[in-house]
């Protein structure tokens, strides 16, 4: 084999290590942005305008709780631990909504591990994969689903700033979701891996 070949070949190599390194070290990132991140899920009753529309209404109301909840919460275990011991209340405040505008229908809330796409929030862009989740259904829960992030509240007006972003994700982890995924790729390859490994794990 030729010198120039076998330097082609090992400059070939280096690129292809240097971006499975890539890749795995943004893999590493992704992961720890999922375990310190928690997921709201509300599916409304019906996909009718007013079942949709106290959805929102819901929503609003369970974000504005969630604030209330975190408030000083500085890790995720606290955050999962207080949307526990909160979760009779917060199906009261969801319930509490419902009947005001003249549902009859109830709530159920749970804390569940649940898969998600890659979702951009805004300035904000989570890795797809298998996230912590308030897990909200109104009525049948039969009709289109919302889902934000209550925990940091990034998806409140007055959401965290970025220092409060930093303690909780790390600085890595704050510089991630702040990436636009339409110029990047890792975001594409992660997605990909993670909804394999999802179709796998749930077969």
């Amino acid at each position: 084999m030729k010198k120039s070949h076998k330097a082609e070949i090992s400059v070939a190599l280096g690129l292809i290590a240097a971006i499975i390194f890539s890749i795995a070290g943004f893999g590493k990132e992704c992961t720890d942005v999922r375990e310190n991140v928690v997921r709201l899920h509300i599916l409304a009753d019906s996909d009718c305008d007013a079942d949709q529309d106290v959805k929102l209404l819901v929503r609003d109301a369970l974000l504005e709780s969630g604030a209330q909840i975190f408030s000083g919460a500085a890790t995720t275990d606290y955050a999962r631990d207080m949307l526990e011991n909160e979760k009779d209340e917060l199906i009261a405040v969801a319930q509490n909504i419902l009947n005001e505008n003249g549902f009859d229908y109830g709530v159920t809330i749970n804390l569940e591990k649940e898969y998600f796409t890659t979702r951009t929030y805004d300035t904000y862009t989570l890795p797809a994969g298998e996230y912590l989740a308030l897990k909200v259904i109104l009525g049948s829960g039969e009709g289109h689903n919302w889902w934000c992030v209550m925990f940091p509240p990034l998806c409140l007006p007055a959401a965290s700033d970025d220092a409060d972003i930093d303690a909780i994700l790390g600085e890595d982890g704050a510089k991630l979701i702040q990436s636009n995924p339409r110029y990047e790729m890792r975001f594409k390859i992660v997605e990909v891996y993670e909804r394999i490994k999802n179709v796998i794990i749930n077969y």
